[in-house]
């Protein structure tokens, strides 16, 4: 691991362990060197100025969105959809590797606002590749987390492929996260129940709790299956991003009625730039003040139980549960690396 990549990870530690109780953290934002744009790429961003969905966004935009709406932290990624492919795997990892080493200089750049995650694509960049991305993301850049995408890249996230990555992500030390969502039929639920009882003594992160890019829908089914299997899966993880805000509330409700642990498995987050993260933490915070009223909130789950929710618990899922979450993840990534 470099050392300006060890020290970040030393000093994240201690800021997540020393303020866990006060932090709120986004577990899902994109940043990219919108600068390093060319081409088909930058031609698409810059030409359509009514075009939102999935514009990249600097490392400093975040930080400007941030600040707006009082979120201390994000987990970091890279924009998929601002990483070039072409039908040459190498030049694919290539550039898939660029955009990870964007994402450690931001977190370096701004060394206790980040939390900076890998990368890694088995189809586009042919199995060895990603394999060797996992490698540079967790030895070279000490990411604690590696995200794989099956369902936008097109295979299945349970595939033999995927597992052999996860193996060697666990290996290393750090957790994989998958995006998990209903818009491809790649991310079915027990597909995920498959990918987290291979290793099911370490988390498994599953991003958008069933949501993503599906119609409300669509994604119906998925969102009921998800909290079912969550509930029954300890190490699954949820960040709650790109999902229906009425299923998010619901899905609240249900994991602070199961209590510890899985009361602390579920995050907040914006999925930025394909979501606000302004509007998405004033969402969150308003939703909070009716869960904590829950003599007057019109699901019954909550007039049974009006004191459910307490100032403890609603900032656990703003953020202290990412935040433990986080420290424990880098602290076995630097045990790992250092035996």
């Amino acid at each position: 691991m470099s050392p300006d990549a060890l020290d970040l990870d030393r000093r994240l530690i201690q800021h997540l362990a020393g303020n866990q109780d006060r932090l709120v953290i986004d577990a899902d934002a994109h940043a990219t060197d919108v600068g390093a744009l060319s081409g088909a790429l930058r031609w698409r961003f810059e030409s359509a100025p009514g075009y939102y969905h999935g514009r990249p966004v600097s490392a400093p935009d975040l930080i400007l969105e941030m600040d707006q709406a009082a979120v201390d932290m994000a987990l970091i990624w890279q924009n998929p959809a601002a990483t070039s492919y072409t039908r040459d795997a190498d030049r694919n990892a290539e550039s898939l590797l660029a955009a990870n080493r964007y994402v450690l200089d931001a977190a370096l750049r701004y060394p206790l606002r980040f939390i900076p995650a890998g990368w890694t694509d088995p189809k586009a960049c042919g199995l060895a590749n990603a394999l060797r991305i996992v490698e540079t993301c967790v030895r070279e850049f000490g990411f604690p987390i590696v995200k794989l995408n099956p369902a936008q890249n097109s295979y299945p996230i349970d595939s033999p492929a995927v597992l052999e990555i996860v193996t060697r992500i666990l290996e290393l030390g750090a957790l994989p996260a998958f995006h998990f969502g209903a818009d491809t039929p790649y991310t079915p639920a027990e597909g995920l129940r498959r990918v987290a009882m291979w290793n099911p003594d370490h988390p498994v992160l599953a991003v958008h709790m069933g949501g993503g890019g599906a119609s409300y829908e669509a994604a119906e089914d998925l969102y009921l299956q998800a909290r079912r299997l969550g509930l029954e899966q300890p190490n699954i993880r949820f960040a709650l991003s790109a999902k229906r805000d009425a299923h998010i509330e619901s899905d609240l409700i249900a994991y602070q009625l199961a209590g510890p642990p899985f009361s602390g498995n579920l995050f907040c987050a914006s999925d930025a730039p394909y979501g606000r993260i302004a509007w998405n933490f004033g969402g969150y915070r308003w939703m909070f003040q009716g869960l904590l009223d829950g003599a007057r909130h019109p699901d019954p789950r909550l007039r049974a139980n009006p004191s459910l929710f307490t100032p403890q618990a609603v900032q656990g899922y703003l953020g202290g549960n990412f935040a433990r979450f986080a420290a424990a993840a880098l602290r076995r990534l630097l045990q790992i690396q250092a035996s």
